[in-house]
């Protein structure tokens, strides 16, 4: 009897230390957290946690997720609420402060320019112009597409240093038709290079618009380069858009390489024909390890411009049997385009944004159902936009395509209609782009798109119910509701669904640290036989061109 009360006593103990030790691996929770976020129902997609929880926030992290009372500076009642990490966004083409709260009302408290990307030499600058001025966090790629525009139709004039620049760099066509030379190749590549040494987050590539003149060897280098660094490049395939066949053959192109050079990869929007083949490629890539991933946004029409080369009658009416009048439409007037009309506007307005209709409204809900897929919205600048400010009421605004405002409440709305599990979609929104940058070394994507103590505190509040979606192809700038608070590094940006002064920035810079030396090797065709070849090969003086970038 006695020996069974000590060991009685002794068991005691040991669950007494175990629950001292679990409360302490929390914050206090009987301190004053800068903000308090009570009764909300917390989701963190890395670990599944599902629960109704409180969680406090303390110097930009969150600090404490609890059942215990906490007390705050400020106090949110998340009551009926979801408590999510917030929205990351790893493809919006329009960092700039007009679209700012329309994206802080779609739940988003991260937003990266990873398909077109900033200049190489001038990532630096794109970074400053947003220091202490945005109040989402900010981080850029390297653009592929700007350096072609550079070293091959000799553009300069830059103003804003990323996708903003392509409206004018886009008014020529050497960067998308030329076949560098070697000389220009390596040129392109060390701007690049730049551009990663400096800390762009990976390369963005938009080989869809430049599939002429860029080789199967420009791509291979651009994704040994960004592996080089252990960054991805996120491309915009060379097919796309296209059929089924064309769209999974630009995506193998792009994972060949990366398998063959273990560098990451992105997916870039592959929401199109052959999509559910793209799809397992990329799950059974990831079951070996690979770091690769791929994005949709929840829409069956795109956008672009209207003199992109796969909107030539060649392509586009001739290759894969569309008809302008069902599939193009001007998002200014909402009018179809014939081949007439879109030949005269050429005339006028060569880059003229524009709808492109090329997948069935049935299809998003397939995509929606795919785990591991993100969300990026393709966001796209407003045009006209001179003028524009944080300030402009949303009704004032000119129209764009819907996918720039309501993307992340779409998906949240069309999902949980469709009976999609919540988790997933909120995976999709946040953690599903975190996880593998973060996997590839990005700190900052490590301690986000989480809900867990230690963590940065971004995040996004919202009704499962009542979230919804408001923006359409007519009114592309119309604010999502359902969406009441979003933190960002711990600073309310969203408060009762309004936007915060134009003075609250917490937003914070998402990039790698500067690199001193350069990873890049030139390439040089004798080196290359050195390695690959075995034994000299005379070719009669044929010109052999093993790997050059015109081959």
């Amino acid at each position: 009897m006695k020996k069974t009360i000590l060991t009685l006593f002794a068991i005691a103990l040991i669950f007494s230390s175990c629950k001292e030790t679990a409360t302490k691996k929390g914050a206090d929770s009987n301190q004053e957290f800068d903000v308090v976020i009570l009764n909300g129902r917390v989701m963190d997609p890395e670990t599944n946690f599902d629960g109704i929880r409180n969680v406090g926030v303390k110097d930009g992290k969150i600090a404490i997720i609890t059942e215990s009372d906490i007390k705050g500076k400020e106090t949110i009642n998340a009551e009926g609420h979801v408590v999510a990490p917030g929205f990351i966004d790893g493809h919006q083409h329009c960092i700039e402060p007009y679209m700012y709260n329309l994206m802080l009302r779609d739940g988003r408290t991260t937003v990266l320019d990873l398909e077109v990307g900033a200049y190489g030499p001038k990532i630096n600058e794109w970074y400053k112009l947003r220091e202490g001025k945005a109040p989402l966090n900010y981080g850029v790629a390297v653009a592929h597409e700007l350096a072609r525009a550079a070293v091959l139709d000799g553009f300069n004039d830059w103003e804003y240093f990323y996708t903003m620049d392509a409206l004018k760099t886009r008014m020529k066509d050497g960067w998308s038709k030329t076949r560098p030379n070697l000389e220009q190749g390596n040129e392109i590549l060390a701007q690049m290079d730049e551009g990663l040494r400096l800390g762009g987050i990976g390369i963005g590539s938009t080989v869809g618009y430049m599939r002429e003149g860029v080789s199967a060897r420009e791509i291979y280098e651009l994704q040994k380069l960004a592996g080089a660094y252990g960054r991805q490049i996120g491309m915009h395939f060379r097919g796309t858009p296209g059929n089924d066949v064309a769209e999974v053959n630009g995506i193998q192109e792009m994972l060949s390489n990366a398998a063959a050079l273990g560098a990451p990869a992105i997916a870039i929007h592959f929401n199109n024909p052959g999509y559910n083949l793209v799809h397992e490629l990329l799950v059974k890539m990831r079951e070996r390890d690979y770091n690769v991933w791929g994005e949709i946004y929840p829409y069956a029409a795109g956008s672009t411009a209207l003199n992109a080369v796969f909107l030539e009658p060649e392509v586009w009416v001739k290759t894969l049997g569309n008809k302008y009048e069902e599939t193009v439409k001007d998002v200014a007037t909402g009018e179809w385009y014939t081949q007439e009309s879109r030949e005269e506007m050429l005339k006028k307005e060569p880059t003229r944004a524009v709808l492109v209709y090329k997948m069935p409204e049935e299809a998003i809900v397939d995509w929606l159902k795919m785990p591991g897929v993100a969300i990026g919205s393709d966001g796209m600048p407003l045009i006209p936009f001179a003028g524009l400010t944080r300030n402009t009421p949303y009704e004032e605004l000119p129209n764009v395509h819907p996918r720039s405002c309501a993307a992340f409440a779409k998906t949240l709305r069309l999902g949980q209609d469709n009976d999609i599990p919540l988790m997933q979609l909120v995976s999709m929104t946040s953690y599903n782009y975190a996880k593998p940058l973060g996997d590839m070394g990005l700190k900052a994507m490590q301690i986000r798109g989480r809900m867990q103590e230690g963590m940065v505190a971004d995040i996004t509040i919202f009704s499962a119910e009542k979230v919804k979606d408001n923006a359409t192809y007519e009114k592309g700038t119309t604010p999502s509701t359902g969406i009441p608070y979003v933190l960002v590094n711990g600073v309310i940006v969203l408060k009762d669904s309004k936007v915060m002064p134009e003075s609250v920035n917490p937003g914070q810079p998402i990039r790698f640290e500067t690199v001193t030396e350069s990873k890049l090797v030139p390439l040089n065709i004798e080196t290359w036989k050195k390695e690959f070849y075995t034994v000299p090969i005379d070719f009669g003086g044929a010109s052999l061109n093993c790997c050059d970038f015109n081959n």
